[in-house]
């Protein structure tokens, strides 16, 4: 009688911590340090862009990738072979360890969402406004049944920590006149149109921005590895509103901290020199 008493008190203390460490293990894969994480964009078919912005290093898989700038104001373009690796492999090891997250449904409009890990079983279409709550780590999976997009239109993220948000995607990513915050993982396309990204679009294929702005981020990927847990994510991102950008369309990335405009045109691997925006560049 003693030892089963014994063991049961055994399992309460240690159950907890067993599911703690097994949190999820998605999550666990979402967390990257690699190459990638320098990154502010990174597609392999094409990266298209008119009118809009981009704050962070820009990076191709080949240097066959097509490279459209139309006004434009963006880092010169590398071929980023180990960072477009890097991505691959972070998007694999979330494909490959889906479940064990809280399924979403609906739009999300007025919702308030806590660090974890939340699921859409097949697309999911957004609009309105989602707040995210703490400093995260938040990871979002879109498509987990087999198929499924990411689409939001006028669609506004409110957080204090973007880096600390990652949203894997398993095909098309359509973000129109929104504030988005996060790591933006597309199994195919991106497309940004009015659109303010503070975060990060890595696509496996094209990325076209249209009249929006991209804010990189300047700390690891997340989504529910861990965060740096200090309290000061002063350091863990670079973020804007759409107002700091002449955006007009009254988004705003709310709890961000602006970057410095005076860099909206500079790599974070300013080393690798500077040429035409529309040129490739090897940085890997």
């Amino acid at each position: 009688m003693i030892r089963k008493l014994f063991k049961v008190r055994f399992l309460l203390l240690v159950l907890p911590v067993m599911l703690a460490g097994a949190w999820p293990v998605a999550a666990q894969a979402a967390a990257g340090t690699g190459p990638a994480a320098g990154f502010a964009v990174l597609a392999s078919s094409a990266v298209t862009c008119t009118g809009s912005t981009v704050t962070g290093a820009v990076g191709v898989a080949s240097s066959s990738t097509a490279v459209t700038n139309t006004g434009c104001t963006m880092p010169t373009v590398q071929v980023a072979t180990a960072a477009y690796a890097d991505f691959l492999n972070v998007y694999s090891g979330i494909a490959g360890n889906l479940g064990g997250c809280t399924v979403l449904t609906g739009t999300l409009d007025g919702r308030s969402l806590s660090a974890g890990t939340y699921c859409f079983a097949a697309a999911a279409t957004l609009t309105g406004k989602l707040t995210l709550n703490g400093n995260g780590p938040w990871l979002f999976e879109i498509g987990t049944g087999g198929t499924g997009a990411l689409t939001a239109t006028n669609f506004t993220i409110v957080g204090s920590n973007p880096c600390g948000a990652t949203w894997w995607v398993r095909q098309a990513v359509t973000l129109t006149t929104s504030a988005f915050q996060g790591t933006v993982l597309a199994g195919t396309d991106i497309t940004l149109t009015n659109t303010v990204l503070a975060g990060r679009a890595f696509a496996k294929g094209a990325v076209t921005m249209t009249t929006s702005h991209v804010i990189g981020c300047t700390g690891a990927i997340t989504g529910g590895g861990g965060h740096n847990g200090d309290g000061d994510n002063d350091n863990d991102k670079q973020c804007a509103s759409s107002e700091d950008h002449g955006h007009g369309q009254g988004h705003d990335s709310e709890g961000c901290k602006s970057g410095d405009s005076d860099n909206k045109d500079k790599s974070k691997n300013d080393d690798h020199g500077s040429s035409d925006n529309q040129g490739h560049h090897g940085g890997d």
